[in-house]
């Protein structure tokens, strides 16, 4: 337990500042995260989405990947969460949006993804002091380096400084 007394300097886990992120930089996230079948599972009936190339080994063999496909939705939040702490844990005010998302390969079970962010463009916000907007470019590998999904997410931001008042 931390005594009164102690006053010994502390750092706490946190993202990025809209002000610390450099655009063209890639920003690589560790470590990866294996996908189970319980968490395919888990996911697919979550959300509702009873679509059998996640849930029924059998009739997924007779498809053309021969095996069940790991939820694609699951692979999207997968790959946005592994950014999380190196870039927005406690920075992030909101997502606002989502485009160009795909799927290039799949994801099965017994996957490791790896994560890394492209920041692509931002800009300080004109109608939100001390924010930004931010876009990311979000690329998950599997294990064998097969670009499974991309992403590009636009984010508000906080800024370390909040700078000149915005007139509206």
């Amino acid at each position: 337990m931390i005594g009164a007394d102690d006053h010994r300097r502390r750092i706490e886990q946190r993202g990025l500042w809209f002000d610390e992120l450099e655009i063209g930089v890639v920003y690589v996230h560790r470590p990866g995260r294996t996908v189970g079948e319980a968490d395919n599972t888990l996911f697919t009936t979550l959300t509702m989405n009873a679509q059998a190339l996640h849930l029924d080994e059998a009739w997924s063999a007779t498809q053309p990947f021969g095996r069940r496909l790991v939820n694609s939705m699951f692979t999207l939040s997968t790959l946005v969460g592994l950014s999380v702490n190196q870039l927005t844990q406690g920075t992030t005010v909101a997502n606002l949006g989502f485009s160009d998302i795909r799927f290039p390969a799949p994801v099965f079970h017994g996957d490791t993804l790896y994560a890394e962010t492209t920041v692509v463009d931002k800009r300080r916000s004109r109608s939100r002091p001390g924010q930004g907007v931010v876009t990311f470019e979000h690329t998950a590998h599997n294990q064998d380096g097969d670009v499974v999904a991309v992403a590009v997410r636009s984010a508000l931001m906080l800024c370390s400084d909040p700078g000149p008042e915005v007139s509206r």
